[in-house]
């Protein structure tokens, strides 16, 4: 039998007019060095169709012989149908994806459905007919409705990891002011940079020709790809019975149905990233595209789950789970998009004449013209004007700046009222633009914080990029915002970003340098995760909304003549924080440290400190037993050190009986398998290869060098192996075994293979971590699809 998800709705009677694919099947592909193509076949009441989902490329890409590129290729392929899980009742993906690639796409397809059912259903949509365009608001568990199949049999797991460069910058290019102002960004502060542009068929392309053109012939590493996902959504489109005939003919700023749109460029785009070892991904998306409201007592991300925080996240720790060490983010998330364009005519006004954000343009000799209709057009003509800038450059024509200044007031700027607009509209009054009706004056009125750096530890931290990229571009941004500023509870306050405590904090999922890693050390984490830091009133409040803790368990004791003693300790709070950090919001919060335990086989060995199993057990048990008195129901113990396993698992045990609230220990688990594939060190259990290469890469200056010296143990059977599959568990005190206290290899140690195992660690927990507080108890003991 294939593997599927079972959805369960609360109403189903009230989904059932929208599913109304019995079938959808995704490839098998047809794989190319420069070509792939997948067949996507439709069934509907016993009938079939079929059409083909196609990405080209300008070089060569893919090995067809290689596993890791048709694994690439099947989740290529894949993106598009996670926009149909609201419609189907069964989509089967053919070909190899490993589990990493399966919990993603379930976990996406899951989140699309609700965005596509409250954002394309609930609100109004000029593409809909019939019953779909009255349905009620319906609360469920899950929307996704079909059941994700994936055949056994063509699975894989292993595969190899990419070898990337984070000096390396892949930019998701088109012609919009995002793109061209991260390019601009990239270029200025002397970093390498690779345009890819991602060529939909149809008339979309438009957007991006002029800019594409410049970039072809004038900017080194400028690459392109080509699909015709425009096409295919279009063909189902035809086949949906709820929506218009004419609907290509209907004008509008939004699309019918899609949602999961970024993606399938994205994904399009790391063929090339694969290629040419680039290690970062940047998009282009500010500060307010990150959202969570709701809409008929249903929470979701306003239909920008793609462009949001939360998605970079979820890329960032797929990549990292799939060992490509990718890391996506935005550098533009504390801008509006009117500082945006602030810097951009500014600084790179080379760049800006190439700015196309309507997507109804026309062609007119070997340049492409904008509608100056709609309300993307609108809206930069009105940025442009009120920046005293001139929107003919891109452009526009007198007439049509006229006619977008004049249809402000009487269309609006956005699709509803926000502090961007308020505050753009006065700037427009001011300058004697636009004409404000005494009805409407007091919905124009200025937002400062608009024009300045909005540095929000939600949507907008201040380590949200990575920590070499912070200081060049925050200058170059205070260059033009009017401050910076960050939220308190009375609104927004001056900071000054280059004397933030977080400036130097490193971000998850980047290797980065050493020395950029060890500063995490020294820094006290946000309060908004850290239970110590909460005071109880804000505690109350963060319980009202988190109900997931991570409990660090550490060790202090001897770790060869070179380690520090409470490198376990250390380590643990370390990797607690890094995954809170790394989380979406909210974040989990993380408990103070316990950095004593079961260390008695070490107490040959002067500073090691030890408690009895006892002691650990009713400590955590304790603990355990207090947090959900508090209203936590999900704890994860992050283990440190091996010896306290026992104790802790027992204790885990205790809580579970007696709370009843959801106990889980982690030591090692969940990237012991991705760590030792990174060694070539059997039995390196101790002060070896694998803890001298992590405390390398986070506090080097504790690490002895001088006094590196290798003792691997070597036992008379194989079952007492430590890191055998078959190996027994059994004890020993250390002394017995090795007269340094080393079990290992020390001096095959490096910072860099370290940075690799953090990243590995810290990103299979943050993975299970989001996924599990997002869980009730009931899906955490029933699967939940």
């Amino acid at each position: 039998m294939p593997e599927a998800n079972t959805p369960v709705l609360n109403h189903e009677d009230a989904l059932a007019p929208l599913v109304v694919f019995d079938r959808l099947e995704v490839g098998p592909v047809r794989l190319e060095p420069k070509r792939l193509v997948a067949p996507y076949r439709l069934t509907v009441a016993g009938e079939a169709e079929q059409t083909e989902l196609i990405y080209t490329y300008e070089e060569d890409v893919f090995d067809p012989r290689s596993p890791e590129s048709r694994n690439l290729a099947d989740m290529i392929a894949a993106q598009v149908a996670l926009n149909y899980g609201l419609f189907c009742r069964d989509i089967v993906f053919n070909g190899l994806f490993d589990k990493t690639d399966r919990r993603f796409l379930r976990e996406m397809a899951k989140n699309t459905a609700r965005e596509i059912f409250v954002n394309k259903f609930l609100v109004p949509n000029p593409f809909l007919v019939g019953d779909a365009a009255s349905l009620p608001a319906v609360k469920a568990e899950t929307y996704l409705q079909a059941r994700l199949i994936f055949p056994r049999g063509v699975r894989v797991e292993g595969l190899r990891p990419w070898k990337t460069d984070p000096n390396r910058h892949c930019i998701l290019s088109s012609g919009g002011k995002d793109s061209l102002l991260g390019f601009g960004l990239l270029e200025d502060m002397g970093r390498e940079v690779h345009p890819i542009f991602v060529n939909e068929s149809g008339r979309h392309w438009f957007t991006a020709l002029n800019a594409y053109r410049h970039f072809r012939d004038s900017i080194p590493n400028t690459a392109r790809v080509w699909v015709n996902a425009d096409r295919f959504f279009s063909w189902m489109l035809r086949r949906m019975p709820f929506i218009r005939k004419d609907f290509a003919g209907v004008r509008s700023d939004q699309y019918p149905i899609r949602l999961w749109t970024v993606a399938v460029f994205l994904f399009g785009a790391l063929p090339l990233m694969q290629k040419r070892g680039m290690g970062r991904l940047i998009i282009g998306d500010e500060f307010d595209t990150s959202r969570r409201v709701t809409t008929r007592g249903i929470r979701h991300y306003d239909g920008l789950y793609d462009q949001s925080i939360w998605f970079d996240r979820a890329l960032s720790a797929y990549f990292n789970g799939k060992g490509w060490a990718v890391n996506q983010f935005s550098m533009l998330r504390p801008l509006s998009e009117l500082l945006i364009e602030k810097i951009l005519v500014e600084r790179y006004p080379h760049l800006q004449e190439h700015q196309m954000s309507c997507h109804a343009t026309h062609k007119a000799g070997d340049r492409v013209k904008p509608c100056g209709k709609c309300e993307k057009c609108r809206r930069i003509v009105a940025m442009l004007t009120a920046l005293e800038a001139d929107p003919t450059r891109c452009g526009y024509t007198r007439a049509q700046i006229k006619t977008c200044l004049t249809a402000l007031l009487d269309k609006g700027l956005y699709s509803q009222p926000t502090a961007e607009a308020a505050h753009l509209l006065h700037m427009l009054s001011q300058r004697g633009a636009i004409t404000v009706p005494p009805a409407e004056a007091r919905a124009v009125r200025p937002y400062p914080e608009v024009m300045r750096l909005r540095f929000d530890p939600m949507v907008s931290p201040i380590d949200g990029i990575p920590e070499d990229l912070r200081v060049d571009l925050y200058r170059i941004c205070m260059e033009y915002a009017a401050g910076a500023v960050a939220p308190d509870r009375s609104g927004w306050q001056p900071v000054d970003p280059f004397s933030h405590p977080d400036l130097n904090r490193p971000r998850a999922f980047e290797p980065g340098q050493s020395a950029a890693v060890e500063t995490m050390a020294a820094d006290t984490p946000p309060a908004t995760f850290f239970w110590g830091d909460l005071c109880w009133p804000d505690a109350m409040d963060r319980l009202g909304i988190v109900d997931t803790a991570l409990l660090p368990v550490g060790a202090i004791e001897q770790h060869g003549p070179h380690l520090p003693l409470d490198t376990d300790a250390f380590d643990a709070d370390y990797l607690a924080r890094r995954v809170a950090d790394g989380c979406s919001a909210p974040k989990p919060l993380v408990l103070p440290l316990i950095a004593y335990g079961v260390s008695y086989h070490h107490e040959a060995f002067k500073g090691t400190i030890s408690i009895n199993n006892d002691t650990l057990a009713n400590l955590v048990y304790d603990v355990g037993i207090s947090v959900a008195k508090n209203g936590i129901k999900k704890l994860v113990i992050i283990n440190g050190h091996g010896g306290n396993a026992p104790s802790l698992n027992f204790a885990a045990q205790r809580i579970n009986q007696d709370a009843r609230i959801f106990v889980c220990v982690d030591t090692g688990e969940t990237s012991d398998v991705d760590v030792d594939r990174l060694i070539e060190t059997p039995n390196d259990v101790h002060a070896g290869e694998i803890e001298t290469s992590t405390s390398l890469a986070i506090r080097p200056h504790l690490v002895r060098l001088d006094r590196l010296q290798m003792e691997v143990p070597a036992f008379t059977s194989r079952y007492l192996d430590f890191t055998s599959k078959r190996g027994v568990s059994w004890y020993a005190h250390t002394h017995k075994i090795s007269a340094s206290g080393v079990m290992g290899d020390p001096t095959k140690a490096s910072a860099q293979k370290g940075e690799k195992m953090w990243a590995v660690m810290i990103a299979n927990l943050v993975g299970f971590v989001d996924q599990l507080k997002t869980m009730t108890l009931k899906e955490i003991y029933q699967r939940k699809y």
